[in-house]
Order: C-alpha cells, then structure tokens, then sequence
C-alpha cells in the first residue's frame, strides 16, 4: 500500500472509520487464539483484544493516529519484516486493495503465518451500488483495478469465504456504510474516509453528490430505493476470506 496515499486521505480515520462490534465478532471468531500480525493496521479498528503482537503500517499519519498498547512499525505487505512463520496468524482488513503488489503481499502473509484472515469485497458490487452507479460511476474505474475478494481468496488458496452483510446503523464508514442513510454522503467528512472517492476525480465526486443532494431535496432517490428503507442489512460484497482453521 502506498505511505502516501494515507498520509494525505489519512487523516480523520480514527474517528471515520470506527469499530463495528458485529464485524468485531466475525473476524476474532476467524482469528481465533495465538499470535497475530495486523498487516495494513491502520488504526487498528479491528485488532482483537489481548492477541495481537504487532502492527504493521506503511502510513505515518496512519500510525500517528493509533492508540492503545499494540507496537507498531512502519513497513508494507510485500516487505514484512519477520522470519518464516512468526505468527499464528497475519490479519488484513480492507486493505489488499491498496497494496501494490498485492500477490507478492499475500504471499508474505502465507510465509509468515500459519493462517491468513483477510477481509475484501467483491470489486463489482461496489462497482454496481446505488451511489456509484447513479452519482458517480467514475468509482467504478477504479473498481475495475482492484483485486476482488475471489481474487484474493483464489490467490491466497482459501478454505472459506464468508459473507460479511454490512447493517444500516454500520459504525465503520466503509463506502458503502450509508447504503440507508445517503444524506450521510452530503457530508466531506464521510467521504473522505472513503478510499473509493477520496481516489476519484473531485469534480465527478462533487458533481454526483450534488445531484444526490438535488435527488434526496425531491424525495427522488426515497421513491427509487424504497425498497432499501425496510432492510436490516444489505450484502455489498463484503468478505471474510480465511485460510487455515482457528485454534
């Protein structure tokens, strides 16, 4: 993943992307017990308590926003800095996507570790979300570049993949965590914390969240996705892809 990304979208990230305690559950369930390395740590949202050992971290900003006992250091996926087989387990949460090499990371993470917990999402279904495809369809280029959750579950060699529905009242702000709340992308803040349109032309962003806003004023978008306003949780292609069986 590049430093620089998050060292410039990075900012707010403690406070955006805050831990949702039912991805919690899921992904310390798939962790299980014994030593664990947090690959692309961020602010660690999702290190489960009392097992991770290290973090780690390309991003100053990133790592400057951490808090809690967990060490860190600074370095990436392809380059990690430990002997064969250091861990019980490496965790990558949302962030193979931004890996530069992302099967030379995944294969770090197979050489480290004895099991992987990885969380993706299927590149086409946020290329088909409502926002991306009626606002700004300029997030699906990007999409297209990214490696998927089969992808990834094919290159690492996976022996489960899990879906990961994302509720309406989701804590993180993920991209598409306001699937039933839109007038939360009226908010700079809320999509700024959003890889996916914090890497998009600002003018499509702007653009598209005008006519968001235009479309929520007239009732246009309530009468389109009336069908979302009912739903408890909603499947936009997040996974938990996991190799290895936990302790």
């Amino acid at each position: 993943m590049s430093s620089h990304l998050y060292d410039r979208i990075g900012t707010d990230y403690a406070r955006g992307r805050r831990t949702d305690p039912r991805w919690m559950a899921h992904i310390s369930g798939a962790v299980g017990h014994g030593t664990v390395v947090d690959v692309g740590a961020g602010t660690g949202s999702y290190e489960p308590e009392g097992s991770t050992v290290l973090a780690v971290e390309p991003s100053r900003r990133m790592l400057a926003q951490r808090i809690g006992p967990v060490p860190a250091v600074q370095a990436v996926a392809e380059h990690l800095p430990l002997r064969d087989r250091a861990a019980d387990v490496t965790l990558a949460v949302l962030t193979v996507h931004h890996w530069r090499d992302w099967r030379r990371g995944l294969a770090e993470l197979r050489r480290t570790s004895h099991r992987q917990v990885v969380v993706a999402y299927e590149t086409d279904l946020h290329a088909e979300f409502w926002l991306t495809r009626d606002y700004v369809p300029e997030v699906a280029e990007l999409e297209a570049s990214r490696p998927s959750a089969t992808d990834i579950a094919d290159e690492l060699g996976a022996d489960a993949v899990t879906v990961l529905p994302v509720p309406w009242d989701f804590a993180d702000g993920v991209f598409p965590a306001h699937w039933r709340r839109p007038e939360g992308y009226l908010d700079a803040g809320v999509r700024r914390n959003c890889s996916a349109l914090a890497q998009t032309d600002p003018t499509a962003v702007a653009r598209g969240v005008e006519r968001l806003r235009e479309d929520l004023a007239s009732g246009r978008w309530y009468e389109r996705h009336s069908d979302l306003l009912t739903r408890e949780e909603l499947d936009v292609g997040f996974r938990l892809v996991t190799r290895g069986r936990p302790r």
